[in-house]
């Protein structure tokens, strides 16, 4: 990478990638790093964003890349994010929910599936099938569940998790058809210029239209009460004039706590395999958001009455 005196190294997020700023005189830049994972980190995510960008949605424009050696340099969108803007306590907090769910209609109207990434070579953003939510939910045992169970008790839960959890998602209504974000929160919204820009964008797949509404409500960086969580939900249904609302309601609480499991089980990783312990922190509002979907419906009776053996835990 090369050397400048005004390369600031940031603060990083949950990946391996690294950023730094290159401040010039009357311009700035973002350099991203991933030595590790680069194919995702560096090639896709520029790929995901040049298909944003294509469809008139605010994200990182690329300067130039040096995939050789691990970095590419990006368009810098500050530090003024959302969630920030949110904390501020004369914020109107509804009316900039409103404003995201415009952005996120803007994204789920997205029908381009295909890019040339920067090497040449065409990528298609894959589908979010059955395989990939159980595979993610399972994050929940191995790390989880890994480090509070013993091994004999371990055996019999993974098992019972296995079936119930795809059970659950049988039941899921609606068609993978959706372009979806999957990190669809405020940590990843930027304030550029009065306009909203989205960032992280390289775990981006086509699923279900309820997963990112249920990343933004359900955000465990992010408390809110549940009449916030009422109202921008009805409002995201205001906005919709042909949805199923019953079957969206289904699956938007069967993606809640899927999505809310893989993020115990990730923040886990983080602490045990990574040493970052912060993560840690976010667990029991992961736990509260489970039990707020779930407690009160009947299809998660079974996955609850599992879930009690860690009641003591959090």
């Amino acid at each position: 990478m090369k050397s400048r005196k005004k390369i600031k190294k940031l603060k990083g997020d949950a990946s391996h990638r690294i950023f730094y700023r290159d401040k010039r005189k009357k311009s700035s830049s973002i350099i991203v790093y991933a030595k590790k994972n680069k194919k995702l980190n560096l090639l896709i995510y520029d790929a995901i964003n040049q298909i944003l960008i294509n469809n008139k949605i605010l994200a990182p424009k690329l300067y130039r890349e040096n995939y050789s050696k691990n970095y590419i340099e990006i368009q810098d969108f500050g530090d003024q994010t959302i969630l920030s803007l949110l904390k501020k306590k004369k914020t109107n907090r509804i009316f900039i929910f409103k404003k995201i769910l415009k952005l996120l209609n803007k994204i789920q109207s997205i029908r381009q599936r295909k890019i040339e990434n920067f090497k040449r070579k065409n990528y298609e953003i894959p589908t979010y099938n059955s395989k990939i939510l159980l595979k993610e939910a399972k994050l929940f045992v191995d790390w989880y569940a890994s480090d509070k169970l013993k091994e004999d008790k371990l055996r019999v839960f993974k098992k019972k998790f296995k079936k119930i959890t795809s059970n659950l998602i049988e039941k899921l209504c609606l068609k993978n058809n959706f372009f979806v974000h999957r990190d669809f929160h405020v940590s990843n919204l930027m304030m550029v210029k009065k306009k909203i820009g989205i960032i992280d964008n390289q775990d981006a797949l086509i699923g279900n239209r309820a997963y990112d509404l249920a990343s933004l409500i359900d955000d465990v960086r992010f408390k809110t009460s549940e009449r916030t969580k009422n109202k921008v939900y009805n409002l995201y249904l205001k906005s919709q004039k042909r949805l199923n609302k019953k079957h969206f309601e289904n699956d938007f609480k069967i993606i809640s706590v899927l999505r809310n499991l893989k993020i115990i089980g990730i923040f886990t990783r983080l602490a045990l395999r990574d040493n970052k312990k912060k993560y840690l922190s976010f667990i029991p509002y992961a736990w509260k958001l489970i039990e707020l979907r779930s407690l009160t419906d009947k299809k998660f009776e079974d996955l609850n009455d599992l879930l009690s053996i860690f009641k003591k835990n959090y």
